[in-house]
Formats: structure tokens, C-alpha cells, sequence
């Protein structure tokens, strides 16, 4: 029985010792390890090459300026230097398929480095640059609630005709920003908000056809992109740094 208990003993005790090891192996990895960040914003774009050549079609409504974004994606932070990649989709939120409208949509990728200037346990100011990718579609709609049902059915022509036009544009983009968040007492997540500028390595792309063909005498457009985010972090596999 004694030997039993004693068995049972050393083995408690080799576990113990395993976990504390363990944990002080993962303490030391986890201030290597990403978060993950989610954020949501606006951003404004004018589109004024676009715009002007369509405002010579009055059955089509301009382009609105701005874009609410949403963004998902990691970030590093490791002796104050800051890295983040980040995949963004955007809308104008605009447009009735019904009505003379538009929308603009985006989706776009980017990857930034910086430095966070605050030597803080709770706090991070960091300004970044960086490189990205952004597609955009523009479409714009008819008003179609006169047109009727059985005349569509009847007309391949009139089909084409209700149909909505579509232009694409792709950006390489260039990043300038600054970054400000707030860290949780634990560290295991953030708050904050970043503001960026961004622009086009390219000046005057023209726009294309929905099938991204080049169109003669296409209007173009530079990209010219403020945007400001709310930035939450939270620690992948639920830890973080301490």
C-alpha cells in the first residue's frame, strides 16, 4: 500500500513539474504569437473621373464618396515593433436594384509595419506604413419599376436593356497611418482606433468592364483613401501576453 501511495506521489509530482515547464515554455512563446484583429470603419474615395462621365447619362445615379469597411486580420508586436496583415471588404451601402441608383463595393488586402513610440504596458501609439491591394466595383441601376413583366419575358433586348452596367479598377496601393490602442489588464485583448491614408503607386487607372476588358476612352480615377477603424484585438487560443 505504502509503495502504492508513493508511486502515486512521484507521479503527481513529475506532472506538476511538466506543466510548470510547460507554462513557462508557452510564456515565452506566446509574446511571439499574433492576434487576431477585427475592425470596422469608414473611408472616403472620390470618384470624380467616373462620376462626371456618367453624370452625362441621366438614367444613372453618381457614385457616393464613402465606404463603410470591415476587416479581418492579425497583428504582431514584438519588442515595439508593430506588424499587421489585413483583408477588407467595403460598400457604399447605396443602390436599390429596382430604382435609378449605384453602389460602389471593395475588396482589398494590405500588409503595414510600425513602431509603437509608447513604451506602456497598457497603451500603444504606433504610426505604420505599408503596401496593399484594392479592387472596386461601381454598378449602377435603372429605374425598371415601369417596365413590364411581360415584355421582358417576350424581349432578349429588353432584358439586356434593364440590366445593370458594372466598371472595375484595381489599385497597388501604397499605406501611411497612425495606430492607438488600449490593451486590457490581462493583455489578452485591445481597443483602439487606427486612421490611415492611402494612394495609388499608379496615377489615372482607367476604369474596365465588368470582365476587367480595357475600354476606349475610359474615364479615370486616382485612388486617394482616408479611412479611419475601430480595432479590437483579442489573443488567438484564448491567451495572451502578459
Amino acid at each position: 500500500m505504502k509503495s502504492v501511495i508513493v508511486t502515486l506521489l512521484c507521479a503527481m509530482s513529475l506532472s506538476l513539474t511538466a506543466q510548470e515547464k510547460s507554462a513557462k515554455h508557452w510564456g515565452k512563446m506566446k509574446d511571439y504569437m499574433p492576434v487576431m484583429t477585427k475592425s470596422a470603419g469608414v473611408s472616403f474615395q472620390k470618384f470624380d473621373g467616373l462620376n462626371s462621365r456618367i453624370a452625362g447619362f441621366p438614367q444613372y445615379k453618381q457614385l457616393k464618396n464613402h465606404l463603410w469597411t470591415v476587416s479581418l486580420g492579425s497583428m504582431h508586436n514584438i519588442k515595439n515593433f508593430v506588424s499587421q496583415m489585413n483583408v477588407t471588404a467595403g460598400s457604399s451601402l447605396t443602390g436599390d436594384a429596382n430604382e435609378r441608383s449605384s453602389t460602389v463595393r471593395v475588396l482589398g488586402g494590405s500588409f503595414d509595419l510600425g513602431y509603437d513610440v509608447i513604451p506602456a504596458a497598457r497603451v500603444m501609439l504606433y504610426p505604420m506604413a505599408g503596401i496593399g491591394l484594392e479592387t472596386y466595383h461601381a454598378i449602377f441601376y435603372k429605374d425598371v419599376n415601369a417596365v413590364d413583366f411581360d415584355d421582358v419575358a417576350n424581349s432578349p433586348a429588353l432584358q439586356n436593356s434593364i440590366r445593370s452596367v458594372k466598371f472595375t479598377n484595381c489599385y497597388t496601393t501604397y499605406r501611411l497611418g497612425l495606430g492607438l490602442g488600449f490593451k486590457s489588464p490581462d493583455g489578452n485583448h485591445s481597443i483602439g482606433v487606427q486612421g490611415a491614408y492611402s494612394g495609388s503607386f499608379k496615377d489615372n487607372k482607367a476604369w474596365k468592364s465588368a470582365e476587367s476588358q480595357s475600354l476606349n476612352g475610359a474615364p479615370v480615377d486616382d485612388l486617394e483613401r482616408i479611412s479611419v477603424s475601430l480595432v479590437i484585438t483579442g489573443s488567438m487560443m484564448g491567451m495572451g501576453r502578459k
